[in-house]
């Protein structure tokens, strides 16, 4: 019941012995996440006591694979240093990089987004809450006790309009919850997401949230019409955001007739996808798809 992370996923946290790496590593801790290094050149050969786990600081990722297997790397860095702990993580074959960092320049991602793609490493983020499959591991900043495992996949631009989900649906609980960032730039889409959620055999229904800005939902409508066969049921964030103006994300900026929740939105119901006006509606909206796939019924439900 996951995707991209699961119980099995072993984490290196690169910046782990700063504040915010130290926070949240604590966390990740406490929802089951195995941790099993932190990435600090300065530090290595250390270990840092989380409660009663003691976790090694190795002097690169490199090192910290080949001693303790990782296959995912959460990078709490500052935005100056973000591009090089990203690559320097995909040199090592990491297969999943989470990029909590925000704030980072727009040339610095297009680079390493591509590098990472290049060596065949999933970028998550940048400037975003990371993901979590429920009851199994944590990989981020989402908090892990306001929901529970379940068969609702989950992608969305924003970290608070995914906890709110969470929080709303906790009762149905999810397979995986990814939040991918609102920057310009972003490692992976909502059309990956989507993807992985078709192809896993227990989430049932996918919830899309999106905002303002760009023509990600646009592309991800059109691919929930080719490809996607499960239930969607969409949330956009911003429709009474001012043109012109960035609202709280980089990405989130409204140009003309161009990116606009109305447009996200009807694209989206064009192909099927119910698309609620604020987040109880939402919810509301994937209990009802869930409740009609349960019921017997000759017709098929998006």
């Amino acid at each position: 019941m996951a995707i991209y992370l699961t119980k099995e996923s072993k984490v290196l946290v690169q910046g782990m012995t700063g504040g915010e790496g130290m926070k949240h590593t604590r966390r990740m801790l406490a929802a089951g996440t195995d941790i099993v290094g932190g990435v600090n050149p300065r530090k290595a050969g250390r270990t840092v006591d989380f409660d009663d786990r003691a976790v090694p600081v190795f002097g690169s990722v490199a090192d910290g694979m080949r001693s303790t297997g990782a296959d995912v790397s959460v990078v709490f860095v500052p935005p100056a240093f973000a591009k090089a702990a990203v690559i320097e993580a995909a040199d090592a074959g990491i297969g999943l990089a989470v990029v909590i960092t925000e704030g980072i320049p727009v040339h610095d991602s297009v680079a390493f987004t591509a590098y990472a793609a290049s060596k065949g490493t999933r970028v998550i983020g940048p400037n975003c809450p990371g993901l979590i499959t429920p009851g199994q591991a944590n990989a981020g900043i989402i908090p892990a006790d306001i929901t529970k495992p379940g068969r609702i996949g989950l992608v969305s631009k924003s970290g608070t309009l995914t906890y709110q989900l969470m929080y709303e649906l906790r009762d149905i609980g999810f397979s995986t919850c990814v939040g991918i960032g609102g920057d310009p730039v972003v490692g992976t889409s909502h059309i990956d997401c989507l993807a992985a959620f078709q192809d896993d055999p227990d989430t049932e229904l996918v919830v899309l949230i999106g905002e303002i800005g760009g023509d990600a939902e646009e592309r991800a409508a059109a691919y929930v019409r080719d490809h996607v066969t499960k239930p969607v049921v969409g949330y956009i964030a911003g429709f009474t955001a001012p043109e012109g103006k960035t609202m709280g994300h980089a990405g989130a900026i409204v140009s003309g007739s161009s990116g606009t929740a109305a447009a996200k939105k009807a694209a989206l119901e064009a192909v099927g996808v119910a698309v609620g006006s604020t987040p109880t509606e939402t919810a509301r909206l994937v209990l009802d798809r869930l409740s009609a796939q349960e019921a017997p019924s000759d017709v098929t439900h998006r």
